[in-house]
């Protein structure tokens, strides 16, 4: 919301010499967002002023139209003398009013005026345009005032171009501040200033004669003003006050039906719609759209209705979407001169239209049409109810005033009756939330600034204004308490926790991870939660694949992600093909986090205490509803694992990588993972590893790693080669010991025995090592295998394993024979288990 702070002075009566800023600090202070203050008109310097067109030369030979001018400037120039200035605009003629900039001016942005010669003239000033003097972002043509303005007048004042704009990021439970109205109520609270409110206004009493109208969805819409006003002069235009005061909250002036519209929804926060009465057929009706209806709105697209839409009727149809936009179809026409008659023609009978509207269908209707305006953007943060009487009078009052309209007697009114809305609040309520102590004649006095009516004495019975549907429970009038008493004036104290209490486990787990991945080479990624159908078809799932089965969530921030992620890879793809798509092209990406996967349940909505710790019941109940969140890990890799350098070339990172961070991340549980081939689609399916923990004797798949498969990468847009892994944390925790131990330094050497075994090629390594550790015994430290061969010395379908096995006693050196004892265990238990031969045996 901008607020010119010429226009903020009308309801309050700031001090004189406070400034924006000064205004800015108030608001801020009481929990407002203004986020800048705009100085209008800086660096403008005069003489700057009203001319009148006397003659215009054409000037011939050039590239462009030129015109030579001749302007009177009246006492201006010094002179009185007319000006002489060159000017390419043609949306002018003799006789027009226009603005000029005379020599010695300084337009904003440190332009300086003076005479020079051009296209072989002497130009004494220039001829502006909006654009010119920061008014607005036209660039059609220079300004053409109305005739009454005398030449000489001081245009700088005439034109407002001097001020200071407040704008101000209005939070959506204070919709009431996006209006001059809600503001000024701000700022008359944070000053101590009396308001003078613009909607206190002398509203007739509705009768049987005004416009008829049938609601017939009276939730959707509980209250419809409408007034008529005939008469209407079409070619009356926005005077200059009320173009500027638009231009300056941010709204371009249309014609003056649509700015009045626009000026009173700026001033009370109310917005309207103008019909033109001679295009209205029959009665206005509200109701919801049939399923299918078409309606073309005011910018010219015709929009297929959906049943829950509100829109306004007549007996034709639609002619309004409720609370978003009008209808083409009753749009107020603009004036039009018959070139044979001299005849004006355009609408001179209009229906104001102020109305309140459900929140909720408003915005929804303008989010499934992606028609955000203006009047959906304050119907559905709130918009108080007992504003369209006022709204519609003040809208009548101005086009009698400037249009030279007729207002007619009939005022029609469409209430749904409904009560106000009390909340009973204990006097030290706000104290006790806050750690202060207010008192009750504080905590009165502040709800009566807000416009509450407050009754009792130590339980407070608060009627809550109808400008303020935000305030629901007491903890919103506490907040309102302790917002205008001033949120620096709470005192800061850091909380004691009790001894005892820190991480737990689960949490130490998900830290120690990610510090391992981040030590390990890789960049952490926070993507958002949501994912589409696309992607997972893209990952060429299964339609019974577990990840198909999705929360859809009920108001999707994108419609192409409406549901909660099942895996991480998705976002964590797609951060990779941004960056490599960027110019960066090793990359290495970490996620850690949670996904959802549906409970079957549906949730039920349970409003849980603030003032005390929820009962078991309640929180168990929340749980069965809430889908299940397993923690996950998950890594992409794509281009150099390693960078070349003097000391060789780069090495690519491949699918080996992707299993090594699956088993950095199991170490950090304390599990020694199982690597098994497997197929599992995205991964390639030569490619793909399975990823096993041991749980009670069990083993248990716990991930995936590998290389992707080349279809994912096309449809992903990824580079080729991409790998990636994805473990999930909550059953590595499971198979985990709970504590890890901290790596002990031996002073007994250590033994390091080579075997070579040769096996069938369908044999699994992770079988072979499994033998091998449990026949060594408790003698064995490690593990690794450092070759794989195959060849035609070994024979068809055999595969030759070669594992470095490393011995070491606790206690003392090991003999020669317990070594060699140890390592014939184990090769023996490899030989039973997996038909394994020694190599060269």
């Amino acid at each position: 919301m901008r607020v010119p702070l010429s226009w903020l002075r009308e309801y309050v009566d700031l001090p004189a010499g406070e400034t924006g800023r000064d205004v800015q600090a108030k608001l801020v202070a009481a929990g407002l967002e203004v986020e800048t203050v705009e100085q209008l008109g800086a660096g403008l310097k005069g003489p700057l002023a009203v001319g009148h067109v006397l003659a215009i030369e054409e000037l011939e030979g050039f590239k462009k139209p030129i015109r030579y001018c001749q302007v009177d400037v009246g006492e201006a120039n010094g002179t009185g003398e007319p000006q002489n200035i060159v000017c390419g605009a043609r949306n002018f003629a003799v006789g027009d009013k226009v603005v000029v900039v005379l020599p010695g001016a300084e337009l904003p942005g440190g332009f300086a005026i003076s005479a020079r010669k051009t296209y072989g003239k002497v130009s004494e000033g220039m001829i502006c345009s909006a654009s010119e003097l920061g008014m607005s972002d036209d660039h059609d043509g220079i300004i053409v005032l109305p005739p009454q303005y005398e030449p000489g007048t001081d245009a700088i004042e005439l034109l407002e171009l001097v001020d200071e704009v407040l704008d101000i990021a209005v939070t959506p439970d204070r919709g009431y501040c996006l209006s001059m109205r809600g503001v000024a109520r701000e700022t008359a609270t944070a000053y101590g200033l009396p308001l003078r409110d613009p909607a206190l206004l002398d509203v007739p009493a509705p009768n049987s004669h005004g416009y008829p109208v049938k609601v017939a969805d009276p939730v959707g819409c509980d209250r419809f003003t409408a007034r008529t006003v005939t008469g209407l002069d079409p070619q009356a235009h926005s005077p200059i006050w009320l173009q500027r005061r638009l231009q300056k909250a941010g709204m371009r002036p249309v014609s003056l039906a649509v700015d009045i519209t626009n000026y009173v929804m700026l001033e009370l926060g109310q917005p309207l719609h103008a019909y033109d009465r001679g295009r209205v057929n029959g009665a206005i009706g509200v109701r919801r759209a049939e399923q299918g209806e078409k309606f073309t709105t005011l910018d010219g697209t015709k929009r297929l209705l959906d049943a829950e839409d509100l829109v306004i009727t007549d007996e034709n149809g639609p002619i309004g979407l409720a609370g978003v936009m009008g209808g083409a179809n009753t749009e107020i026409a603009d004036a039009v001169t018959d070139p044979e008659t001299g005849e004006v023609r355009g609408s001179t009978e209009v229906v104001i239209e102020a109305a309140h509207f459900a929140p909720v269908s408003i915005a929804r209707t303008a989010r499934r049409h992606k028609l955000s305006s203006e009047a959906s953007r304050r119907f559905e943060r709130g918009v108080d109810p007992e504003a369209t009487s006022a709204a519609a009078q003040r809208t009548v009052d101005l086009l009698v005033l400037l249009a030279g309209g007729t207002a007619e007697a009939g005022v029609t009114e469409v209430i749904s009756p409904s009560a106000p809305r009390t909340i009973i609040l204990r006097a030290d309520h706000p104290d006790r939330v806050a750690g202060v102590a207010y008192g009750r004649e504080a905590v009165v006095r502040r709800l009566q600034q807000i416009g509450c009516d407050v009754y009792g004495a130590d339980d407070l019975t608060v009627t809550v204004p109808s400008w303020r549907p935000d305030l629901t429970d007491p903890n919103d009038l506490a907040e309102e308490v302790i917002r205008l008493e001033g949120y620096e004036n709470l005192p800061a104290t850091l909380p004691q926790p009790p001894a005892g209490r820190g991480l737990t486990e689960r949490q130490r787990l998900h830290r120690r991870v990610g510090r391992a991945l981040a030590g390990a080479g890789y960049v952490e990624a926070l993507n958002y939660p949501f994912i589409g159908e696309e992607v997972l078809d893209q990952f060429g799932l299964a339609a019974d694949d577990p990840r198909r089965d999705l929360v859809t969530l009920v108001n999707p921030i994108a419609d192409t992600e409406p549901a909660l992620r099942t895996t991480l890879l998705p976002g964590l793809l797609g951060a990779l093909r941004r960056n490599d798509g960027r110019g960066d092209h090793d990359l290495a990406l970490f996620e850690t986090g949670l996904v959802f996967r549906a409970s079957g349940a549906r949730p039920t909505a349970v409003s849980l205490p603030v003032d005390h710790r929820p009962t078991d019941e309640e929180i168990a109940r929340l749980d069965a509803a809430l889908p299940r969140q397993p923690r996950r890990a998950a890594v992409v890799l794509a281009g150099a694992r390693e960078q070349a350098g003097w000391w060789g070339k780069d090495t690519p990172a491949g699918w080996a990588d992707a299993v090594e961070a699956g088993r950095i991340v199991a170490r950090e549980a304390g599990v020694e993972l199982i690597v098994r081939q497997d197929q599992q689609e995205p991964w390639h399916p030569g490619r793909c590893a399975a990823l096993l923990a041991v749980v009670d004797g069990q083993e248990i798949l716990v991930g995936n790693a590998g290389e992707l498969h080349p279809r994912v990468t096309k449809a992903l847009g990824l580079p080729e080669r991409t790998c990636a892994m994805e473990i999930e944390l909550d059953r590595l925790e499971e198979a985990g010991s709970g504590t890890l131990e901290a790596p002990r330094v031996s002073t007994f050497p250590v033994a390091t025995q080579d075997v070579a075994l040769v096996v069938d090629t369908a044999v699994a390594a992770a079988d072979v090592v499994a033998a091998l550790r449990e026949g060594a015994g408790e003698l064995l430290e490690s593990l690794r295998l450092f070759d794989v061969f195959t060849g035609e010395q070994l024979g068809e379908g055999k595969k030759s394993l070669a594992y470095a096995l490393r011995f070491r006693a606790p206690d003392r050196t090991l003999t020669a024979d317990e070594i060699a004892a140890a390592r014939d265990a184990a090769v023996a238990l490899a030989a039973e288990r997996t038909g394994a031969v020694l190599r060269g045996a």
